[in-house]
This record gives C-alpha cells, structure tokens and sequence, in this order.
C-alpha cells in the first residue's frame, strides 16, 4: 500500500499506511475538502465521526474512534501528527 499525501493549503501530511481499515484515510479525507467537516474534527471529534460526512459515516475501529476522540489538536497537521505518533508507538 503506498503512502497517501495530503495537501492543504500551506501544508503537506505524509500519511503512512496504516495496517487497519482505510476509515483513517477517509476521515482525513474528508477534513481536507471540507472546512466545515474539519472544523467540527477539530472541535468536537467524536460528534464529527458519529455525523459522518456526506451522509456517509466512517468504519473506524473502537481504538481508532478513541484516539481520534482524545486528541486536541488546533490543525489538521497537528492531528495527523499526533494520530500517526500514538498508531507508530505500538509498532
């Protein structure tokens, strides 16, 4: 599986690939086209990952939906930093 890039405005992610489901992929995804998805991420995660984006919601496991939930992060690169960091320590 190839590394997935992410670019947004100023700011390039390198986003791993990752041994689970492509539902990570999909919630960065969506945060990256639509500003209100990712300002709600930002604000209030698990909110953001139950209302899904565009009617579709994200298959996520249990600890993903955790993490994601018990991050604070003040961008989208602060968030994939931070989600890649927790994921890479039990590797």
């Amino acid at each position: 599986m190839m590394p997935i890039t992410v670019k947004h405005q100023f700011h390039q992610i390198n986003i791993a690939p990752m041994t689970t489901s492509n539902g990570l992929s999909r919630v960065f995804a969506a945060a990256v086209v639509s500003r209100q998805f990712r300002d709600l991420l930002l604000q209030n995660p698990r909110e953001a990952l139950v209302k899904g984006y565009l009617g579709e919601t994200f298959t996520l496991t249990p600890e993903e939906s955790d993490l994601i939930a018990s991050i604070r992060a003040n961008s989208l690169s602060d968030l994939a930093k931070q989600v890649c960091g927790s994921m890479s320590i039990g590797d």
